[in-house]
């Protein structure tokens, strides 16, 4: 079996060491992009809910971009909602301006009660450019 191909942002390993995972696996021409939170440069959770759902975007960008990625790349999302009747109106919007032109990847939402201190999670496949 061969090792796994892990990809960093840069300047966040050490959180991902903390916790013992990976941003991302790489696999073949895909990556997978573990939940990405809206944390503070410290870790912390972004308390203002629109600006945690913005700072998880960016996080997954940096991924992304780590693995030679855009969100262009993007097929598959699955996102974590605290509050997920609530939330979704302002996760949309963020969402949009992200992934603002079709085709949209395809998406799947879940409500959950725990996401360690955070309201908001966000993990994708993407498919790594040639």
């Amino acid at each position: 079996m061969s090792k796994r191909d892990a990809v960093f942002p840069a300047g966040r390993q050490s959180l991902y060491e903390i916790n013992s995972y990976s941003a991302a696996i790489r696999s073949g021409d895909l990556l997978f992009v573990s939940g990405q939170v809206g944390s503070r440069e410290d870790g912390s959770a972004e308390p203002d809910f629109v600006l945690q759902v913005n700072l998880a975007f960016e996080n997954l960008q940096a991924v992304l971009e780590a693995a030679g990625c855009t969100l262009d790349d993007v097929v598959d999302v699955t996102s974590f909602h605290t509050d997920p009747e609530n939330q979704f109106s302002t996760v949309n919007e963020v969402r949009l301006r992200y992934f603002g032109e079709p085709p949209y990847p395809n998406w799947t939402a879940v409500g959950v009660n725990w996401l360690a201190g955070f309201d908001f999670e966000i993990k994708v496949i993407a498919r790594i450019p040639q």
